[in-house]
């Protein structure tokens, strides 16, 4: 490796780490940019398509944001209702639930105490007795601090009143920002750059919108279809592992635990039970055959493992900002590492040093 590669190479480990660094000296405050950045970066194409259908970029900004906006507020006055009644509902009916989950257990233990021993039968009663209570405290728990959290108050607040002000400057300005970076790489290295910002841009641009239509069309299948089987808490879970599933297979895993555990404890039919498991089963189907094939294409080559250890170690890292920015970062991760491997290929280093470098 000549000198000059060297100190290139350098140049940009010490400005990704100083990036790094950065964020997490910053990740208490920096949720509501990145969520107005995203905002802009999903609406940028529409924007520049209403400039080509002559109006200007201020206004182009204006009406995308408005609208943008609007819809967000609609579909939360909507949503949001619906969602924290029947998660209050939940709450109230918590200890319930879990007496008449408890019972059903107890149910099923007495008819294996024929084929079980006395005594461990009456062990895992015991145990499963204790673990419903302190599961149904520790839910009741977590979610009165979730709604008494002043943090978490001041967290939603920002993303209300910051996130469309930063959304609209980022969008308006997205062109000269994007071309202000462009004047800041070395110029020597200027066409490698472009070419390797342009790989991580298209593979943004499926994973970010098309994941996002999907997470949003899942949630709606999810909420209405559970709703509709009678499952009281069917919206709220709906939601939840609709849009859960920007992480594969989480969000549909994750509700149809809960959803099933819910309907098992609600309902006395074991066919609607089964009918809740196959409303995920169908989803599944529909995400891996239709949706994702459709909505996010082929042009994304980021493996799901990759994308599940980026979100685990984004958020262990830097919380809630972390995750907003893990796949971004997997993205540009992935697209370094295979230029970083096809230039191995293509070296001496590679190929021998007695052998003559490749035309």
């Amino acid at each position: 490796m000549t000198i000059s590669r060297r100190r290139s190479l350098a140049f940009w480990i010490i400005g990704f780490v100083g990036f790094l660094g950065v964020v997490w000296l910053l990740r208490s405050i920096l949720l509501p940019f990145l969520a107005g950045l995203a905002v802009a970066y999903f609406l940028d194409p529409i924007c520049d398509r209403l400039q080509r259908w002559g109006m200007s970029r201020v206004w182009a900004t204006s009406v995308l944001t408005v609208a943008f906006a609007l819809l967000v507020v609609a579909a939360f006055a909507f949503l949001l209702p619906l969602a924290v009644h029947q998660l209050g509902d939940f709450v109230d009916t918590l200890p319930t639930l879990l007496e008449v989950g408890r019972g059903k257990v107890r149910v099923l233990l007495d008819r294996f105490n024929q084929v079980v021993d006395p005594a461990t039968a009456d062990q895992i009663r015991d145990g499963l007795a204790s673990s419903f209570g302190g599961f149904g405290s520790w839910i009741g728990g977590m979610l009165t601090g979730l709604l008494s959290s002043g943090l978490a108050l001041l967290n939603v607040l920002s993303l209300i009143f910051l996130t469309p002000v930063v959304a609209f400057f980022m969008l308006r300005d997205w062109d000269s920002f994007i071309a202000r970076l462009d004047s800041w790489i070395p110029r020597n290295q200027v066409n490698v750059v472009r070419s390797l910002a342009g790989q991580i841009d298209d593979i943004l641009a499926a994973w970010v919108r098309g994941v996002a239509l999907v997470c949003v069309l899942l949630a709606a299948f999810y909420a209405v279809t559970l709703s509709l089987i009678g499952l009281k808490v069917g919206l709220f879970i709906g939601i939840f592992a609709g849009f859960l599933s920007f992480v594969p297979f989480v969000g549909a895993i994750g509700g149809l635990i809960l959803a099933v555990g819910m309907a098992a404890i609600e309902f006395d039919e074991p066919w609607r039970v089964a009918l809740v498991a196959g409303v995920f089963l169908v989803g599944q189907a529909l995400e891996g055959n239709w949706l994702t094939p459709m909505l996010v294409g082929e042009k994304v080559d980021l493996h799901p493992v990759a994308v599940i250890f980026a979100l685990l170690a984004g958020g262990a890292l830097f919380g809630f900002v972390g995750l907003l920015l893990a796949v971004p970062m997997a993205a540009v991760v992935g697209v370094l590492t295979r230029y970083a491997i096809q230039e191995y290929l293509k070296s001496q280093l590679y190929r021998g040093y007695d052998l003559p470098p490749p035309v």
